[in-house]
């Protein structure tokens, strides 16, 4: 039996690590104007957040397809592999996870079991970075257990703050009452993941109380996991000074806990818009470096 992690391109994992632990990816794409762009590969995420202010329109997104995943997944079993974990963010806001489950049903000779991370973002790249570091520590029943374990909300989560709700309405990720709400108070709304679905957690005036609303939230829940090693992830949408400003505060306030820095690339940040912030962390053993 030889085990191969696959994650989507919307983890944003940094190439070292991939590189590292031996992950796949499978990438995601936006549509701007007439073109469309995998991420992170026909377009860097500086790329596209300049391309998406000259818009007039909004972006779309688009999953992977079948055949280039039925592509990678043949490329696997030539390399010997017998089974893949797949990790993929949330089914509830994108098809990922099922044109993975097609493609896994199209292929003979390989096992594809599909994890629906119910997250996004570097938030589910803990999932996989997880399965990467222990596969080859424990039979693949007991790492699909472990993994289905770790995605519980008590065990992972994560909260976003954003700036303006517009993007998020008008590419259907938040009902439209939500997103009206938002723009007649001026506040920056916090978000959190709730079974698979982006939902409002608080609405609150400033980014600033926003933050510090999210800093003690987050505190609350790690205390209850005093006897585990935490790894939390910044994540910032094209404001990285900002990103690593609030990481060093967060560091300062929670020595014990094991931070890194990430980003929303092109498919996240198109729902997210430019300015949003994350703070996501998991109760997990997890490497990040």
């Amino acid at each position: 039996m030889k085990t191969a992690i696959v994650v989507d391109s919307t983890a944003y994992l940094p190439e070292e690590l991939l590189e590292k632990y031996d992950i796949y990816t499978i990438p995601l794409s936006v549509v701007m104007g007439d073109e469309t762009y995998r991420e992170n590969v026909d377009i860097s995420t500086d790329e596209f957040f300049e391309k998406m202010a000259e818009m007039d329109t909004l972006p779309t997104t688009s999953q992977p397809s079948i055949g280039d995943y039925i592509l990678l997944l043949e490329s696997l079993y030539r390399d010997g592999y017998t089974d893949v974990i797949s990790f993929h963010l949330s089914a509830k806001i994108s098809g990922t996870c099922q044109s993975a489950i097609s493609a896994g049903e199209s292929v003979e000779g390989i096992n594809v079991h599909v994890i629906d991370s119910q997250v996004a973002a570097y938030v589910q790249g803990f999932l996989a970075l997880y399965a990467a570091q222990n596969k080859d520590e424990m039979p693949l029943e007991e790492l699909i257990e472990h993994v289905e374990e770790m995605k519980k909300k008590e065990n992972t989560n994560a909260y976003f703050i954003v700036d303006t709700l517009t993007n998020l309405q008008k590419g259907g990720r938040l009902s439209n009452a939500q997103a009206l709400v938002g723009s007649l108070l001026k506040v920056k709304p916090i978000l959190d993941f709730r079974d698979g679905m982006i939902v409002p957690y608080e609405k609150i005036r400033t980014k600033k109380k926003a933050k510090k609303k999210v800093e003690e939230v987050f505190g609350r829940e790690i205390e209850k996991h005093q006897d585990k090693n935490i790894t939390a992830v910044v994540i910032h949408s094209n404001a990285e000074e900002e990103g690593r400003k609030w990481k060093a505060e967060l560091e300062s306030l929670y020595p014990h806990v094991k931070f890194t820095l990430s980003y929303f690339g092109p498919v996240i940040g198109t729902h997210l818009g430019e300015g949003a912030l994350g703070l996501g962390y998991t109760t997990f053993d997890v490497e990040v470096d």
